[in-house]
C-alpha cells in the first residue's frame, strides 16, 4: 500500500453527519438563551433538525446512546440536560418519515443486547428509510448499564470486545438470511418466498448461540452500514475488519494522521481498500461573521459550564469512581487509579501533563470538545487542510446549540466548501452507501457465495 501522505491532491468530497444532542452539543447548551430547554422530548425539534441538514445536504445525522442514565452522579446529572433522550432507532425510524435522503446512525450497544434483535431493528429501519440506515456498533463503557440489565458489575473491557467481535459476526449472518430476490409474492402461483433462497445462520459460538434466519427481507443496502467508535487496540482491530465508518475524536491533525495511516493499513491485512472505511473525527464549529464573533459565542457557553458539571464530566472520562472533589480545580490533575476507561482516559491525562493544565482547564477543553472558532471561510480552511493531509475523510460535526449554529452552517459554511470543490452540491443517489461511496455487501449465504 502506497505512503497515504504521498498521495496527489484529493479530488473526492468531505463526508458531514450531523450529531443530534438535544439542546445541543455542548454540555452546557440547554442554559443557552436561543436554546429550547426541553428540546429532548420534543419531536418537532429533531423533524427541525433532520430536514435542515438534509438541505444542507449531510451525510448522515448520528445518535449517540447509552441504555440507562448517563451517570449514577445525580448532582452533576441534574445541571444538564442528559437525563432524558429518545430511544435512537425510535426517533430515527420517525425521522425516516419526514426526510428522503439523509442518512439515519444509530448507535446500539453490543454489551447488553442480543445480535437478533440489533439485526431486525436496523434492517426493519432501512427498509422504512429505504436503505439509509447505519449501526453504530458499540460496547457499553457507562458501567450504571450493567444494572439494568441483571448484572451486579460491568463487563470487563477485553470480554466486551471478544463478544462485540462475535455479535458482528452473528449480525451480518443474519442480514444475509435471504436472497435479494427471494419474496416473489407470487398471487398467481400463491407462492410468497422462494424455500430455496432463505439460509438458516446455525450459529454456534463462545456468546451466542442462534439459530436465525431473520424474519425481515434482505434489506435495500444489503447490509445497513457498520460503523464503530472504539479507539482502544481492541476497538481499533475490530474497526479494521469490519468498520464502513469511523467515529474518532482526534483534536490534532498529526496523532489524526497517524491514526487515518494505521487504520487503513490495517485494514489492508483483511483484504479491504481504503476507500472501504471513511475516518470521521468530531469537530465542534463555532462560526461568525468575525472571529471575535465566533470566540465569543464559544466563550458564553463555557462560561455556562457549572464546576460540578465540569468536574463530573473529568471524572466520567478517567473513571467513574473517581472523585476529585476534593483537590483544588485551580491546583494540577492528581494521579488516577487505572479505570476501565482505556485509551481516552490516557489521552486526557496525556494532555493535562503535556500542557501543565488544572483540572478547571483540563473540564473546560473537555467540555469544549474539539472546537473550530472562526469565520465560514475559516472554518472550511480547517475542513480542507484535515481533508487535504489524509487526516480525515470528512467530519462528525457537533453543533454546540440547536438550531441555530446548525442554521449557520448550512447557510455560510456548506456554501463555502462547495464552492471550493468540497462538498456535494446535491445527493447523487438514494442510500447511505450512495452517500459515502460505499459498495453494497454480497450476501455470502447464497448458494452461489458458499460454494465458492
Amino acid at each position: 500500500m502506497s505512503n497515504l501522505n504521498e498521495q496527489p491532491r484529493r479530488s473526492d468530497k468531505l463526508h458531514l453527519n450531523v450529531f443530534l444532542a438535544n439542546s445541543g452539543h455542548h454540555v452546557a447548551a440547554w442554559r443557552h438563551p436561543d436554546a429550547q430547554a426541553d428540546a429532548s422530548q420534543d419531536f418537532d425539534h429533531f423533524k427541525r433538525i433532520a430536514q435542515l441538514a438534509e438541505r444542507g445536504k449531510f451525510d448522515a445525522l448520528f445518535i449517540a446512546d447509552v441504555v440507562a442514565l448517563w451517570g449514577h452522579h445525580i448532582d452533576a446529572l441534574s445541571r444538564t440536560a442528559r437525563g432524558e433522550h429518545f430511544e435512537p432507532l425510535t426517533l430515527l425510524s420517525a425521522l425516516a418519515a419526514v426526510t428522503e435522503r439523509i442518512g439515519l446512525i444509530a448507535t446500539a450497544t453490543t454489551t447488553y443486547n442480543e445480535p437478533y434483535h440489533i439485526a431486525r431493528k436496523f434492517a426493519s429501519l432501512d427498509h422504512i428509510s429505504k436503505g439509509r440506515a447505519a449501526w453504530n456498533l458499540v460496547t457499553s463503557v457507562v458501567s450504571d448499564e450493567a444494572w439494568n440489565f441483571g448484572r451486579e458489575n460491568h463487563v470487563e473491557h477485553a470480554d466486551r470486545y471478544q463478544r462485540a467481535e462475535e455479535f458482528h459476526d452473528v449480525v451480518k449472518g443474519l442480514w444475509d438470511s435471504w436472497d435479494d430476490d427471494a419474496f416473489v409474492r407470487d398471487k398467481a402461483s400463491g407462492v410468497y418466498f422462494n424455500p430455496d433462497k432463505l439460509h438458516v445462520l446455525n450459529h454456534k459460538g463462545e456468546h451466542f448461540s442462534v439459530r436465525g434466519p431473520l424474519n425481515v427481507a434482505r434489506s435495500p443496502q444489503g447490509h445497513p452500514v457498520l460503523v464503530q467508535a472504539g479507539a482502544s487496540p481492541a476497538g481499533r482491530a475490530l474497526a479494521a475488519r469490519v468498520a464502513e465508518a469511523i467515529f474518532v475524536g482526534h483534536h490534532d491533525i498529526e496523532a489524526a494522521q497517524q491514526f487515518y495511516r494505521e487504520i487503513k493499513e490495517q485494514a489492508a491485512t483483511f483484504g479491504r481498500a481504503p476507500n472501504d472505511i471513511k475516518i470521521l473525527p468530531g469537530i465542534t464549529p463555532f462560526v461568525g461573521r468575525t472571529r471575535e464573533e465566533a470566540q465569543a459565542q464559544f466563550d458564553q457557553l463555557q462560561a455556562l459550564i457549572d464546576p460540578v458539571v465540569g468536574l463530573r464530566l473529568l471524572a466520567d472520562t478517567l473513571g467513574e469512581d473517581i472523585d476529585l472533589a476534593g483537590y483544588d480545580i485551580d491546583g494540577p490533575l492528581p494521579d488516577t487509579p487505572v479505570g476501565q476507561r482505556g485509551s481516552r482516559r490516557d489521552q486526557v491525562i496525556a494532555l493535562a501533563r503535556r500542557e501543565n493544565l488544572s483540572i478547571r482547564q483540563l473540564y473546560l477543553r473537555l467540555a469544549g470538545g474539539n472546537p473550530a472558532i472562526g469565520t465560514a471561510a475559516d472554518i472550511a480552511d480547517i475542513f480542507e487542510a484535515w481533508f487535504q493531509a489524509y487526516a480525515s475523510d470528512g467530519f462528525n460535526v457537533f453543533f454546540p446549540v440547536f438550531p441555530n449554529a446548525l442554521e449557520t452552517f448550512v447557510e455560510q459554511v456548506i456554501p463555502e466548501l462547495q464552492r471550493r470543490g468540497l462538498f456535494r452540491t446535491d445527493y447523487e443517489g438514494t442510500t447511505l452507501r450512495d452517500h459515502l461511496g460505499l459498495k453494497r455487501p454480497v450476501n455470502r449465504l447464497t448458494k452461489e457465495a458458499v460454494a465458492v
